[in-house]
């Protein structure tokens, strides 16, 4: 007669894998990882990560995506560079489901554990600013930050809005383009809904309206040259920014010019790995890896 062997270990109230097998019964499955601890092989060890422009507080934040990355995650130093939390947004109509709220909850989880999480804020948390050189739940709030490399670079860290023009001299004019920014996201996800149902892959309308427009273009080359002079002013071999939600990694005049992008349509992150090395990670291409994989069936089991 054959034996159930998963309801002979549940009626011993022990669990299987503590536990061998009668003889000629299969062996039980491996245990799966907890939810919150991946794999050890899916596990991103590196020595520092930089991330922006999440935009907590909105309809256009990738907070699930966000949420499995940081999950992952494993670093000495985390970054958040700037707008990560959207005030603007929260001021004009609130919005907070619990994503967001996990978001924040892993972040204070990964600075009790030991990681040193360093906040910069942006132009849409600049509500934080008044709390600079202050530490909450063992995050440290600065203006700005200089990082060393492990292969001795030092990385000027900021968000990068005070060499936005727009926001400098014409701040109303750019509430009225995250307006705009707000609808063309809504109208994005509309689109691609419609696309997922026709099996299509994602596809930025947004981004691809920036990549186009030449004053767009143009407003991305100027930004990007403005930052790396001033990094370069300052005495750095590099700058590590946000705020264009346009992840890049060049050398511009000598200086390393680091973008790590955005958490609301790329979602990507900057890395830095144990021998210094820098490597944007696009984590919606490892995500799409991860569930091609899983789409997969199962081997067939053999007899015993």
């Amino acid at each position: 007669m054959a034996i159930d062997w998963r309801a002979w270990t549940q009626a011993q109230g022990l669990r299987r894998e503590a536990l061998a097998p009668p003889v000629g019964a299969l062996p039980p499955r491996p245990a799966e990882p907890v939810a919150d601890e991946p794999a050890p092989a899916a596990r991103l060890s590196v020595r520092a990560a930089w991330i922006s422009d999440v935009h907590l507080g909105t309809p256009g934040c990738q907070a699930t995506a966000l949420l499995d990355f940081l999950k992952h995650l494993e670093c000495d130093t985390l970054y958040l560079v700037g707008d990560i939390v959207d005030g603007w947004q929260l001021k004009r109509s609130w919005y907070w489901p619990q994503a967001h709220n996990d978001v924040v909850q892993k972040l204070l989880r990964k600075a009790r554990k030991g990681t040193r999480v360093v906040f910069v804020p942006g132009n849409h948390d600049e509500f934080a600013r008044k709390y600079l050189d202050h530490e909450f739940g063992g995050i440290e709030v600065l203006e700005d930050a200089m990082h060393q490399t492990a292969d001795g670079r030092r990385l000027w860290i900021t968000h990068g809005d005070y060499f936005d023009g727009v926001i400098q001299c014409a701040k109303w004019l750019a509430y009225v383009g995250d307006s705009a920014y707000e609808f063309t996201l809504k109208l994005n996800r509309w689109f691609n809904s419609l696309r997922a149902r026709l099996g299509l892959p994602y596809w930025s309308l947004s981004k691809y309206l920036k990549l186009k427009v030449k004053r767009a273009v143009n407003f991305i080359g100027d930004f990007e040259r403005a930052v790396a002079r001033e990094a370069q002013r300052r005495g750095a071999d590099g700058v590590v920014c946000g705020h264009i939600h346009h992840a890049e990694l060049r050398m511009i005049d000598g200086v390393l010019y680091a973008n790590d992008g955005d958490w609301v349509e790329s979602l990507t992150a900057l890395v830095e790995h144990a021998d210094g090395r820098l490597e944007i990670v696009d984590w919606s291409s490892r995500m799409a890896a991860a569930a091609a994989v899983l789409r997969q069936p199962n081997a067939a089991r053999v007899p015993a």
